[in-house]
């Protein structure tokens, strides 16, 4: 791991210090929600996207809001369906309107954001449920929301990439739609804090240990519940048959090495996998893209971009 950190981020991170904010996990819910939004919606007005619709979609519970991203360029373009971070317990469509859009630009998708539900008041399998149910809409109407009907991809960020690992492993074990890419970014992995990464960037990375165990705990019904593969990627028996993935990771991030196994043990199962570390990173920071300082961020979308556009054009 490198030993430091990107100036710019240092400079972010001394900003939150300087501006007093606690720790996520000494927030109550409704004000670490609100704390989470604020530092993600940026000031700056929204990257142009062709169109953005707001919708709702049949859902195993109740209808479920999506936000639909038209990339700038000729269509039809391919699908791909995104899960938001947050820890499943914070983060919605608002949060990540700006990663979205440029997520539709950079990989030339039409991106759906889903709105699942989130803990603690609805807690595992609710929220994955939302996800792979979305995923299926896309799959058999892409033509009703301009999308090409031949190939489909997921993505998610932290909580949203353990979430896009369940809906690949549920579209694997139920006959699902065929997915031909995967997105993990800073995957939450296993209900298990015992890495080295959790132990190097337990505080003072902006997400920490302690908000990690917090976010499982409303998460999960049960500590049963986090040895579930569709909780818990790592702890899946059988990597095989999964879409071809690519997972980033960053140095300063307590779920690194989570992240790396994961990509690892995809790779020895046969999954076309690619691992990019961002080693001067910390954890989320592609929602900092708002930022026009954040380079890595804008690095990392385009690297995620081409091989998005490689696999699916």
């Amino acid at each position: 791991m490198s030993s430091t950190l990107h100036p710019q981020v240092e400079k972010y991170l001394h900003g939150l210090s300087e501006q007093g904010l606690p720790p996520l996990y000494r927030l109550s819910l409704e004000e670490a929600r609100e704390t989470y939004r604020d530092l993600s919606i940026p000031s700056e007005p929204p990257i142009t996207v062709a169109a953005v619709i707001d919708r709702t979609i049949p859902g195993p519970a109740t209808d479920i809001p999506v936000r639909i991203y038209k990339p700038i360029g000729d269509g039809p373009h391919p699908p791909l369906v995104f899960f938001h971070g947050g820890g499943w317990m914070l983060g919605d469509l608002g949060t990540y309107d700006a990663l979205c859009r440029a997520l539709s630009n950079a990989t030339e998708c039409i991106v759906i954001s889903v709105d699942y539900r989130r803990a603690p008041e609805h807690r595992f399998p609710a929220g994955l449920e939302d996800c792979y149910a979305a995923t299926c809409w896309v799959a058999n109407n892409a033509e009703a929301i301009d999308a090409r009907p031949d190939t489909l991809a997921i993505a998610g960020d932290s909580a949203g990439g353990s979430l896009a690992f369940g809906v690949g492993l549920l579209a694997r074990d139920r006959d699902g739609p065929a997915i031909d890419y995967q997105v993990l970014a800073y995957p939450a992995s296993d209900y298990a804090f015992d890495t080295e990464s959790y132990e190097e960037n337990a505080q003072g990375y902006f997400i920490t240990r302690k908000d990690m165990e917090r976010f499982w705990d409303g998460y999960l019904q049960s500590e049963l519940d986090g040895e579930h593969p569709y909780a818990s990627p790592l702890r899946t028996e059988s990597l095989d048959r999964l879409p071809p993935t690519l997972v980033l990771t960053c140095g300063f991030d307590p779920l690194r090495d989570d992240g790396t196994e994961l990509a690892s043990r995809l790779s020895e199962a046969g999954v076309s996998t690619d691992h990019v570390q961002y080693e001067d990173m910390i954890h989320g920071f592609l929602i900092m893209l708002s930022d026009p300082e954040l380079d890595r961020a804008h690095e990392a979308l385009e690297e995620i971009g081409e091989r998005v556009r490689d696999e699916l054009q």
